[in-house]
């Protein structure tokens, strides 16, 4: 997982580069726009912890019911099943 420090500098990174080379026309202060981005991809590594998790724990119990079955093949087709059916793209 992605420490808050990494979020934070990666975030001001993305909206500074963004101001700099004109992309976005800031309405609002630098800082509050940075504070939105983090939020944002916070939410976002989270709800991606989340379904990795769940993956897991689902591809846990079915590898122990069909012992012939390929673990990790199994956790990537669960974990893009749970991220499909959150509308949420890996």
């Amino acid at each position: 997982m992605i420490s808050e420090r990494q979020i934070d500098l990666l975030a001001g990174h993305l909206v500074h580069g963004l101001i700099a080379r004109g992309s976005i026309l800031a309405l609002a202060d630098e800082k509050d726009l940075i504070a939105c981005v983090v939020e944002m991809m916070s939410a976002n590594f989270e709800q991606e912890t989340r379904i990795e998790d769940e993956a897991d724990k689902q591809a846990e119990a079915l590898a122990r019911q069909n012992p012939g079955v390929d673990p990790a093949r199994l956790r990537a087709g669960i974990r893009q099943r749970l991220a499909a059916k959150a509308g949420f793209t890996l």
